[in-house]
């Protein structure tokens, strides 16, 4: 029997197709003690590994000369979303020699999209937009319901 057979990853609806080159800006859930905020990183992808269990990207960013790479898991409720800021033009699936260069030597050219995928990139986020505003809508609704169960539980 296998392990990844009984644990089935759903994937994050908030995370769209990203490929190694593009220039994503991720949000995640921080907790700090009791608060919970939300911090963007912004970088380009250089690696994503999918596997049946799950799977992840990693974004890696120069940051005051520093080169900061972080992983992210494909499947995780913490990342809140993920915009593709721009698509890479690359040959390879790893691009690790980004490591290696300075800032303007590890720049990459845009792909240019035709007007068909434009189109499908546009509906995709469309759809994306859509779903977040009802999901905010069914929670506005569900709110005061919650909070009238709440005052009965005390009473």
């Amino acid at each position: 029997m296998n392990i990844s057979s009984l644990i089935e990853a759903k994937p994050n609806p908030n995370i769209p197709s990203i490929t190694p080159g593009d220039t994503v800006k991720v949000s995640v859930k921080v907790v700090e003690g009791e608060r919970e905020r939300t911090q963007a990183f912004q970088g380009v992808v250089i690696k994503v590994k999918r596997g049946v269990a799950g799977g992840s990207f990693t974004v890696r960013r120069v940051s005051y000369g520093v080169g900061v790479e972080r992983t992210f898991p494909l499947c995780s409720p913490l990342v809140e979303k993920v915009e593709i800021v721009r698509h890479g033009k690359v040959r390879r699936a790893k691009l690790y020699y980004l490591r290696g260069l300075s800032s303007k030597a590890s720049r990459i050219k845009e792909k240019r999209l035709s007007p068909q995928e434009l189109e499908r990139e546009r509906e995709e986020a469309r759809k994306l937009k859509q779903e977040q505003e009802q999901e905010v809508e069914q929670k506005q609704e569900e709110a005061p319901r919650l909070e009238q169960e709440q005052e009965q539980e005390v009473d």
